[in-house]
């Protein structure tokens, strides 16, 4: 990729820090979502009378509209430019973060518009909503990492993409503590078959507020780049963003860290896949002793999984700030450090049928999800030049949707064969994040192209 700088590279300038803050506030809002959205999906679909042998399927529609969402919005912001819009990248936060507000509200509804208990109506209508708020979400979220990588130079980029990483985390443990507090303050927890309880979507609207409020301050406080100062400041030619494109040739073409990292990427959010999909049911089978989805143990189970995850969260958080200071050469030793314990918290949940010696297995996976979140983009940014960047991080989102999916796919092969139990997966998870961890060592950090 040597021919991508054509022109006389200036290089970013340092941005205060109140800017690098603004230009990812939002994700705070974005991650609120998603985070309800993957927490909540499980116990949702099991809710509306999903049979757990059968979740992977509805699993796949998420990360299968991020795999076709982002290199599109990638691809057309790079030849964007509205500046009544906010210019390059925001116009499609924008429209992302207004259809993702409707489906929030729609979504956790899905069990009362009378469609009947385990209903093809019922399930469908819920999948539907699933993929709409994926595909929304995606397109919001996409923007503020192709911010990063156009605005924020290589010294600051680890930090910026830190406090992404803390504000991801920040919303994630606010999406997860909703319904437990919600439940603690009296809404009700339990519903009639078929119906999500309250604290569940009163939680899904407090998110919707939360999205648009976060989104919005960084709408109306960042500034893009305009075309001429974007390729003065990456050295390339200023119509080289509107060049016609094949994503095939763009991939032939990519560094060497953006294939290793991808092979990294691959086990981890296989690993995570399965976390987010079993969760809910392995704490119900462990500590509840339940498989019975409309029973109370097993809706006191999904408000504990959410207590956890904010506490996967804020472990995620308190080490984002610690990798945020680590020195460059020492990047794949704390990637490979995070993903390390992060299996072995995996392993522990299932060994553990206590509720609350499941906080630090549940701070070990927080400790992976730090690292997951900092490091790959940061890497990938550094060895992009800046022709296609929102191109090739929509193409390098394929590295957290396919996984997803295969995880998905292979799911209805893996759960049979470890006794339907959900519990199980976890093991599987484990195996699978570890590996993740050994790949770190194949990783070599490139930059500007090469």
């Amino acid at each position: 990729m040597s021919d991508n700088t054509q022109t006389t590279r200036q290089g970013l300038p340092s941005l205060p820090k109140s800017t690098i803050w603004m230009l990812s506030f939002g994700f705070l809002g974005v991650q609120t979502a998603f985070t309800l959205q993957s927490s909540q999906m499980s116990r949702i679909f099991q809710t509306l009378g999903a049979d757990p042998h059968s979740l992977g399927w509805f699993f796949i529609l998420p990360p299968l509209a991020g795999m076709l969402v982002q290199p599109i919005v990638g691809h057309y912001s790079d030849r964007t430019w509205n500046p009544r819009l906010g210019g390059r990248r925001l116009p499609y936060l924008l429209y992302g973060t207004l259809i993702a507000v409707i489906v929030m509200i729609l979504m956790p509804n899905s069990g009362s518009f009378g469609f009947g208990y385990a209903s093809l109506a019922a399930l469908s209508f819920g999948a539907l909503m699933i993929a709409l708020l994926d595909v929304s979400s995606n397109m919001a979220m996409q923007p503020f990492k192709m911010m990063v990588g156009d605005m924020v130079n290589e010294e600051q980029k680890g930090y910026a993409y830190g406090i992404q990483s803390f504000l991801a985390n920040t919303g994630a443990v606010v999406a997860a503590i909703l319904p437990f507090v919600f439940a603690y303050i009296g809404l009700a927890n339990t519903a009639e078959k078929g119906v999500v309880p309250q604290t569940v979507v009163v939680a899904f609207y407090v998110g919707a507020a939360l999205l648009v409020i976060t989104s919005a301050f960084t709408i109306f406080k960042v500034k893009e780049y305009d075309p001429e100062t974007y390729a003065r400041y990456h050295g390339i030619d200023v119509a080289a963003n509107q060049e016609k494109t094949n994503w095939i040739k763009l991939l032939k073409t990519a560094p060497k860290a953006f294939w290793t990292v991808t092979l990294v990427q691959f086990f981890c959010w296989f690993a995570f896949q399965y976390m987010w999909t079993y969760s809910a049911g392995a704490i119900a089978e462990n500590v509840w002793h339940t498989t019975d989805a409309s029973s109370v143990g097993y809706q006191e189970a999904g408000n504990w999984y959410g207590v956890l995850a904010a506490v996967q969260s804020v472990a995620a958080v308190i080490c984002s700030f610690v990798l945020a200071k680590i020195p460059n050469r020492y990047h794949k030793a704390g990637y490979f450090s995070c993903l390390a314990l992060g299996a072995l918290g995996f392993f522990s949940v299932f060994f553990i049928s206590n509720q609350y010696a499941l906080v630090l297995s549940y701070i070990l996976i927080g400790i992976a999800w730090a690292g997951i979140i900092t490091y790959p983009l940061t890497i990938v940014t550094n060895a992009l030049s800046g022709k296609h960047m929102g191109t090739y991080l929509g193409l390098f989102n394929g590295s957290i949707c396919m996984p997803q999916i295969v995880a998905s796919l292979l799911s209805f092969i893996l759960f049979p064969m470890m006794g339907g139990l959900q519990a199980n997966m976890f093991l599987v998870g484990g195996v699978v994040l570890l590996l993740g961890a050994f790949s770190v060592f194949l990783i070599k950090e490139t930059h500007g192209g090469a």
